[in-house]
């Protein structure tokens, strides 16, 4: 086998829909094969990621990896739907996501276009450069 038909961990990355701290993390317990290099790089064979492959097509659409596959951001988060509220230009749409709620506020016309609806499946797509965090307990 060349090193042309093997992949780099980051290739590898990308065709599963998983990080690349996680493909290393993968590699370095032992679940996923590799090769060498003599520079003692990792490269991966098509065939050592096909049970990942194959067991992400098994599961539920909403569950599947293949979605983020399509999609440059890995911030996904898979919710329902639960109230839209449209006023002029933007739209403010929440998704429960497990016990919680995720309030995005998109323009009207994209809730036009992507037929948004109470009760569909949606997910949110989160691109930020900036977290802001809260204290919740009460310092002494």
């Amino acid at each position: 086998m060349t090193t042309r038909q093997l992949l780099t961990p980051r290739e590898a990355s990308r065709i599963l829909g998983v990080s690349y701290p996680t493909i290393k993390q993968w590699i370095l317990s032992g679940k996923l094969k590799t090769v060498q290099t003599p520079g003692g790089h990792h490269r991966l064979s098509e065939a050592a990621l096909k049970p990942f492959l194959v067991k992400d097509q098994m599961k539920p659409a909403t569950e599947s990896r293949q979605r983020y596959r399509r999609v440059s951001g890995r911030n996904q988060l898979a919710g329902k739907v639960v109230s839209i509220h449209v006023e002029g230009l933007l739209a403010e749409v929440v998704l429960s996501v497990g016990d919680a709620h995720l309030t995005a506020i998109i323009t009207a016309n994209a809730v036009n276009e992507l037929q948004l609806k109470k009760g569909d499946l949606a997910a949110a797509l989160i691109k930020s450069t900036d977290v802001m965090i809260e204290r919740l307990d009460d310092p002494l």
